[in-house]
């Protein structure tokens, strides 16, 4: 069962969904809550020098994905005139706000691009849409240029929307992957 703007805003009012900074009103639509682009980016190193390849295997023994990204790419604080995304880049960006889902509220979500910044070929998420149950954090988002332009994204700007789902149950146990309480680093 999808929450309606009511249902998220009473959820928020009794602490089953603790959002920092509080949306505003404007942040609502009929079943979502829009969440904004926070200053921090992740922007990843380019290709060494030709001839030499590099490749990631998240399958070796003791892989970790913050060994890899902190090895290949580094934190940027965009400022006001924001960050210029170039045709077929990748990069990684957080939300402003901090999201937590308490197991006991029996919620889950869904991170969805805008879809003002989808037609201008803007992905805001790849293959990783789900905020489980007992998730805390600023939420990382993939954001990819598909399109043929370069797009200017700034801080502040609404760039995904979550859509909040009742569990059937309460689970086990809560979200304690290894994105659990990330950072915007």
């Amino acid at each position: 069962m999808v929450l309606t703007d009511r249902e998220i805003q009473v959820a928020i009012q009794d602490g089953q969904i603790m959002i920092d900074p509080v949306p505003d009103l404007a942040a609502y639509s009929s079943t979502s809550l829009d969440l904004t682009l926070s200053k921090s980016l992740r922007i990843w190193k380019t290709q060494p020098a030709k001839g030499i390849e590099l490749t990631i295997c998240p399958a070796t023994d003791g892989y970790k994905f913050t060994d890899a990204a902190n090895a290949l790419s580094e934190t940027k604080e965009m400022g006001e005139e924001g960050f210029v995304v170039d045709p077929q880049v990748f990069i990684l960006g957080w939300t402003e706000e901090s999201v937590e889902l308490p197991i006991e509220a029996r919620l889950a979500a869904r991170v969805e691009g805008k879809s003002s910044l989808a037609r201008l070929g803007i992905g805001i998420h790849i293959t990783a849409p789900t905020i489980h149950a007992g998730f805390k954090g600023p939420i990382q988002l993939e954001i990819c240029n598909h399109g043929p332009f370069k797009v200017r994204l700034t801080p502040g700007t609404p760039v995904c929307q979550l859509i909040f789902e009742q569990t059937l149950g309460t689970p086990q146990k809560g979200y304690k992957g290894q994105f659990y309480g990330q950072t915007k680093k």
